[in-house]
């Protein structure tokens, strides 16, 4: 096994002297005469809250406290109130009083603060969407008062004055980026997205404006729903006054461009499945949203929030919210509230860790939630991933520093209501694994999870081994009996209990694992928010570990974990020599001593964890390293963000703390790193390219010496621009080419032209598109032979300064080939057309037939007289179908053919997802 040791000349970790606290930190001093004292060194931040451990909660799926309110005050069909214990789509009787009831079952996980999915009003049933209900909370018509399934506003002030008697922080689950869904389009329900390209926002006047330019400022164009956006928004008239508070049922208040496909420019502008995305950019939202939170918080005492959406909402809006929340919050006796976003995606490297950190940095929000850990974790506990893999996402935490927040403040998590329990992994990635090897990997997760930096989150269930069979309905479990079929059958780990059983069992091995995680971190709270190092790691699975510093007692802790599935030894690099360690945790020697070259020889158990501490202080420095600034450079990942870097000597506690200067201008703290490699990536993205920028850097050794580099020279870079699409090889010489570029650091300034050049011939212009945040613009080729190499590129335009040139993209014109196996028309005409039933879409007696004369599909089918209903399924299943126009999931199309029948020719265009019908002939 190839091990990282950490402890070479550039490793270091923290342990601060009593005396020196982080509160105590020096503050921002001039530049130092010779360059070289450091004064301006201070100790790395733990802002926000670095040591809570959360329990997650979804509050119809806890406990029923008052069954009196499973309806809702709505009567007993479930259509109307949304009740029904027996489905899994519908409200199961959960509510506030239950959980209440149950504080003391989540206390004994150690739990310091509870998470609720959203507990506002709700649109009880949704009919369009399965139909289904709100029992998740992110359907909102009132955000003024408790849904009524849940209780009353007056069962919220006893569960939070009951949470806070224990000593329990209630964080509220948010949403700012949209409503439930009651405006619907003249034009038609959840239809496709149109782009601001395509037709741009109008004020009251029928004058074209970009919102982007007014994002973030006071004022606003008046508009006019009947002109003002793409298509035209209704409300059905019991539905006019349906949200709260009123200026909710203003319909210029929202976007009103159609449903999202969650990429490019309609993930901020589109409509969640028809939910009314609200217009964020607009002042009186921003404003509107700040006071609902405000209230909650002034009026019962809520001690955070947990933020839906976040990606899906622009930059301004948080820059705008976040501190008007904050600000309310501090001045209302809540000094320490904490807000975390939720910015999801796939993947933990360096490109996953540039977006998220966008949030906290560009953006100034305290923090987000950690999925990139929750990729890492699963990786490493679920699949026994190499190593290294786990050492570089953490050492990739840097992107998270900033001058006000890094990563230690960020909740990780191993699975949510969304995407899927951590059980739910574990069976799907170790399809052979016997319950004691799932019970093992559950643990290591676990102890992953508690022992690295951030706030640990239990989703509820977990603790109980809850598995379920895949994401969002699937992983949403109710811990009291259940009558869900999918629930009772759920195959729990670590025990013999099923979803049919009460499930607030303390004895279950993974409640008791997890509470003793929580206990030692309590004990040893070095092990939520001291500074973590990566010590060991390698390219297979085996030993991963890193180490934890006790600031006030400079006792180093050391963390080993093992995801194979054999026992497996390491020498670990440590801050001690010839020094005793006592075992914390886990299985092994009750002491081990380290080597004259500091490292601590550890075995550890197939699937295990054990944690070691020093028994004496690490030895106190007697004069400041060496440090040395590299070169700083714009990074790989993120053309907005420099990469400034120091390398320091020695091996031993250091922090280091990194400044920039624009201009002639003052220095300023960009952020403080206790971990190696020291590094932070600055945010130059709201800096005009070419401006001059210095950074220099100072490290503070644990005994208070401090040593600074000379400043070095950068200038901010310009802006990158990429072509996306077209990405591959060949167009169709029939369809639109649907081209795309992006910008790094993007900005509403920027205007994008775009380029063709047909062979070796010259460029010529096509258009230029001016409508941030996405670039697009389509390229008619059907007059070019088949064969034709076509090239693009893109040009970037920004005021006064220089040009920017993408790299050219060439493809070649080609017949069109299909994009899908199969195509279904399904709906209530099937049965009339030979499929055993309707509303099938694997059957393949209405099968679609892909024509490459126009690279569109068709079928012809003779039908009897009759209204119906239709809409296209994708490959033989739901999970991807076009209704009306295009949209995904899109509402019914609808055919009435008159007596004697009549043959009808379907058409699914698959470049625009439209489908069509017309009579054949």
């Amino acid at each position: 096994m190839r091990l990282l040791r950490a402890a070479l000349a550039l490793s270091v970790a923290v342990a601060l002297a009593p005396w020196q606290l982080a509160s105590a930190a020096p503050p921002d001093r001039p530049h130092p005469p010779h360059g070289d004292s450091g004064g301006y060194a201070r100790h790395a931040l733990r802002a926000g809250l670095t040591d809570q451990d959360f329990y997650f909660v979804m509050g119809d799926r806890f406990a029923n406290g008052d069954p009196s309110n499973d309806e809702g005050g709505l009567g007993d069909d479930p259509l109307v109130s949304g009740f029904d214990p027996t489905s899994k789509g519908f409200y199961n009787g959960g509510d506030l009083d239950g959980l209440r009831e149950q504080l003391d079952y989540i206390q004994g996980l150690g739990t310091d603060a509870i998470w609720l999915t959203p507990i506002f009003k709700n649109k009880a049933v949704q009919l369009e969407d399965g139909p289904s209900a709100g029992y998740h909370g992110y359907w909102i018509t009132d955000f003024t008062q408790v849904d009524p399934h849940l209780g009353t506003n007056a069962d919220l002030a006893a569960l939070v004055d009951a949470a806070h008697a224990k000593g329990m922080k209630v964080f509220f689950d948010i949403i700012t980026n949209h409503t439930a869904d009651v405006i619907g389009y003249e034009e038609g329900a959840r239809t496709s997205y149109v782009s601001k390209d395509v037709s741009p926002y109008r004020d009251a006047a029928g004058n074209a404006f970009d919102d982007r330019d007014y994002a973030g400022g006071d004022t606003f164009p008046e508009m006019d729903p009947a002109t003002s956006f793409p298509y035209t928004p209704v409300l059905d008239p019991d539905e006019q006054d349906l949200k709260v508070p009123a200026w909710l049922n203003d319909p210029t208040m929202y976007h009103n461009r159609g449903n999202t496909t969650f990429t490019g420019e309609d993930s901020q502008y589109g409509d969640f499945f028809g939910l009314d995305d609200l217009f964020t950019e607009r002042p009186e939202v921003v404003d509107g949203m700040t006071d609902i939170y405000q209230t909650w918080i002034g009026d019962f005492g809520i001690d955070g929030f947990r933020i839906d959406t976040m990606k899906h909402v622009n930059d301004e809006f948080w820059q705008a919210f976040g501190p008007g929340i904050l600000d309310y919050a501090h001045q209302h006796g809540k000094p320490d509230f904490f807000m975390f976003g939720e910015v999801a995606l796939d993947g933990s490297g360096p490109s996953s860790k540039a977006f998220t950190s966008h949030y906290t940095t560009t953006d100034g929000m305290q923090a987000v939630l950690d999925f990139p850990f929750q990729d890492a974790a699963r990786g490493f506990a679920s699949k026994s991933l190499p190593t290294q893999q786990l050492a570089d996402f953490f050492t990739n935490d840097d992107w998270y520093t900033d001058a006000d927040s890094n990563a230690y403040s960020l909740p990780t998590f191993l699975g949510n209501h969304d995407m899927g329990r951590i059980g739910y992994f574990l069976e799907t990635d170790n399809a052979d694994a016997d319950d004691a090897e799932l019970l093992a990997r559950d643990r290591l997760a676990h102890e992953l999870m508690y022992f690295s930096r951030g706030n640990p989150v239990v989703y509820y269930g977990d603790e109980q081994g809850f598995t379920g069979t895949g994401g969002d309905q699937l992983a949403r479990q109710s811990m009291f009996a259940s009558q869900v079929p999918e629930y009772r059958a759920d195959d729990q780990i670590g025990t013999d209990r099923t979803g049919a059983d009460d499930n607030f069992e303390p004895s279950h091995p993974l409640y008791r694992s997890i509470a003793d995680l929580a206990q030692l971190t309590t004990d040893n709270p070095a092990l939520r928010d001291g500074a973590q190092q990566v010590r060991v790691a390698g390219d297979s699975a085996g030993v991963m570990a890193f180490s934890r510093f006790d600031r006030q007692r400079q006792r180093e802790y050391v963390v080993a974990l093992n995801n194979s599935e054999d026992a497996a030894s390491a020498d670990v690099p440590t801050y001690v020599r010839r020094g005793g360690f006592t075992r914390l945790y886990g299985e092994g020697p009750d002491r081990l001593r380290t080597s004259g070259a500091s490292e601590l020889p550890v075995t550890v158990p197939a699937l295990s964890t054990v944690v070691y501490v020093s028994d004496r202080r690490i030895a106190r420095s007697t004069h400041a390293p060496g440090i040395r600034l590299r070169t700083p450079a714009p990074s790989d990942v993120s053309r907005g963000r420099m990469h400034v870097a120091a390398d320091v000597a020695g091996s031993s506690f250091y922090e280091v703390t990194f400044q920039r200067r624009v201009g002639h201008g003052p220095w300023r703290s960009i952020g403080t790193d206790d971990s190696a490699p020291y590094q932070v990536f600055d945010d130059v993205s709201d800096l005009r390219a070419g401006t001059p920028v210095a950074y220099r850097a100072a490290v503070l050794d644990n005994a208070g010496h401090t040593r600074g580099t000379a400043p070095r020279a950068a200038r901010v870079p310009s802006p990158s621009v990429t072509i996306t699409s077209p990405s591959g090889a060949t167009v169709t010489a029939i369809d639109p080419v649907q081209l795309e570029a992006t910008v790094d650091p993007e900005r509403s300034t920027q205007s994008v032209t775009f380029q063709r050049r047909v062979g070796s011939g010259a460029w010529t212009t096509l258009g230029t598109d001016t409508s941030s945040p996405a670039y697009t613009f389509v390229d008619d080729v059907s007059d070019l032979p088949i064969g034709t190499q076509v090239s693009y590129r893109a040009v970037l335009h920004e005021g006064s300064s220089p040009v920017v040139t993408s790299a050219p993209v060439t493809v070649t014109t080609a017949e069109p080939t299909p994009g899908r196996d199969s195509v279904t028309v399904a709906g209530s005409l099937q049965s009339e057309l030979g499929c055993p039933d309707d509303w099938q879409p694997d059957c393949a007696a209405t099968h679609l037939a892909f024509d490459t004369s126009d690279g569109k599909w068709h079928g012809t089918f003779e039908l009897p007289a009759g209204d119906y209903e239709w809409k296209v399924a994708i490959d033989d299943s739901w999970d991807e179908n076009y209704g009306a126009g295009g949209a995904a999931g899109g509402d019914n199309l609808t055919l009435s053919v008159p007596d004697g029948g009549g043959s009808y020719v379907f058409t699914w265009d698959q470049a625009s997802h439209v489908p069509s019908v017309a009579p054949a002939g």
